[in-house]
């Protein structure tokens, strides 16, 4: 499949925003201090769910539309209040933090004149998806940008999508994964979805630590100042008119079954999983795709959970960011030179030093230094949407026939989907054409 021409009008038609809120939401104003690993996610993770209309629940008699307003507004934001709030620059502590004003999210409803069957493939991303999540436009600084907004589109078949943009620095994927889970129990109808849920926003269990104790390198990041430090009000677009233009960069979805996946595991010739086993191969391919010189460094990142990892464990109710970034890096020579189970065992290592030291080391690093994710001079991020349960999501009528990102044009980010019918692992990638065309040599071989 050519994932490169699938860019067109989706016919859509939107009803000016709404500002949604929860009369029940705390009062007075909250404030909840934002951790180090927080600050470093300052921008929007847009997530997609397409379903089809069924007989079990008839879209002629429910709207849709109504139907997550009102889950929204009467029940989500009552124990989700913090979505109702605004990311703010603390000038005296020279940090962010979320104040919890009620300023409200952003709700849009929208139809479209086509039916599902005419949007093709609903298995990959889709440049032209991003019509069914709504842009944010027209907020004068980060204070009054909406940190959730929900756009619900109806189709002329009697299928929806339901597209969020979530600022991270609020949630990361297993939180907003439980949270678009309650939303989905609260619009079937279930009437004790939240009852007895606690969340738990306090981040000081991640605090830095006073005097600060940096014991490792932390590579991983890059040091970034406040003073060059800029927040998008406003998601990155990808033109579907540019996928046609020779320098734009080309974007392939993989599709890598369970027994390639064995295979991997296989050659490792070490015990791993499968995702330590695709991430080395990725990293494989694409050093010897993206570099010409092989005396580079060429470093891989990656999230890691770290719930269990700290001392104590972060409590289950947590909600936030309680992911880390961990890296390999080898010398591009050493990449494609030493046998498969090289590179499996730097992405091993990798995921093995992230400790409750390692943790608490590079959250003190970045008290001091601040800084972002090092996917510089070639790096790249995996982010493992595939591990995310976005697939059993059921609103009432099913699961969904997509679920997952956005198309994003930055080829520092790989993404790991859901492979056709759960088997295997779908990469989705962007490189430039001719980078893109040594990649795909590669990536079918094992």
């Amino acid at each position: 499949m050519d994932n490169n021409d699938l860019g067109f009008d989706l016919h859509i038609r939107k009803e000016p925003p709404v500002t949604l809120v929860s009369p029940k939401n705390p009062n007075p104003v909250e404030t909840i201090y934002l951790s180090n690993i927080d600050q470093q996610l300052i921008f929007p993770v847009e997530t997609l769910f397409i379903f089809k209309g069924n007989k079990s629940f008839n879209n002629n008699e429910v709207d849709i539309v109504e139907t997550v307003k009102k889950a929204l507004s009467e029940k989500l934001l009552v124990s989700y209040f913090f979505l109702a709030g605004r990311i703010n620059f603390n000038i005296l502590q020279q940090r962010l933090e979320l104040v919890c004003n009620n300023a409200g999210i952003l709700f849009v409803g929208a139809n479209s004149d086509l039916r599902l069957g005419e949007l093709g493939d609903l298995s990959a991303p889709n440049p032209s998806f991003r019509d069914l999540i709504h842009e944010l436009e027209g907020f004068d600084s980060l204070a009054d940008t909406p940190v959730f907004t929900v756009q619900v589109t109806k189709f002329k078949c009697g299928g929806f999508s339901i597209g969020y943009a979530t600022n991270h620095s609020i949630l990361d994927g297993r939180s907003a994964a439980e949270m678009f889970q309650k939303l989905a129990a609260i619009c079937r109808g279930d009437e004790t979805a939240l009852d007895n849920y606690v969340l738990n926003t306090d981040r000081s269990y991640i605090k830095a630590r006073n005097p600060l104790q940096i014991k490792f390198d932390h590579k991983e990041y890059t040091k970034q100042t406040f003073s060059n430090f800029s927040t998008p009000t406003s998601q990155t677009k990808v033109n579907p008119s540019i996928l046609d233009s020779t320098d734009a960069p080309r974007f392939e979805l993989v599709a890598l079954n369970s027994n390639f996946i064995s295979m991997l595991k296989k050659k490792a010739m070490v015990k791993c999983s499968s995702f330590e086993a695709v991430v080395a191969h990725i990293w494989k391919c694409r050093a010897a795709a993206f570099y010409d010189d092989p005396t580079k460094v060429s470093s891989v990142l990656f999230a890691v959970d770290i719930r269990g990892k700290m001392e104590p464990p972060l409590p289950d109710s947590f909600v936030g960011n309680a992911v880390i970034t961990a890296s390999a890096s080898a010398v591009v020579e050493d990449l494609l030179v030493e046998p498969f189970s090289f590179c499996v065992e730097m992405v091993k290592e990798g995921i093995q030093k992230v400790t409750n030291e390692y943790v608490r080391s590079a959250i003190d690093w970045w008290e001091m230094h601040k800084g972002v994710p090092a996917i510089i001079d070639g790096n790249f991020f995996v982010s493992a949407w595939w591990k995310l349960p976005f697939h059993e999501l059921d609103f009432g009528w099913g699961k969904p026939v997509y679920a997952g990102p956005l198309v994003t044009s930055m080829h520092e980010f790989v993404l790991l989907l859901p492979g056709q019918n759960g088997d295997g692992i779908n990469v989705w990638i962007a490189l430039e054409r001719d980078r893109m065309e040594r990649f795909m040599s590669y990536i079918l071989m094992c």
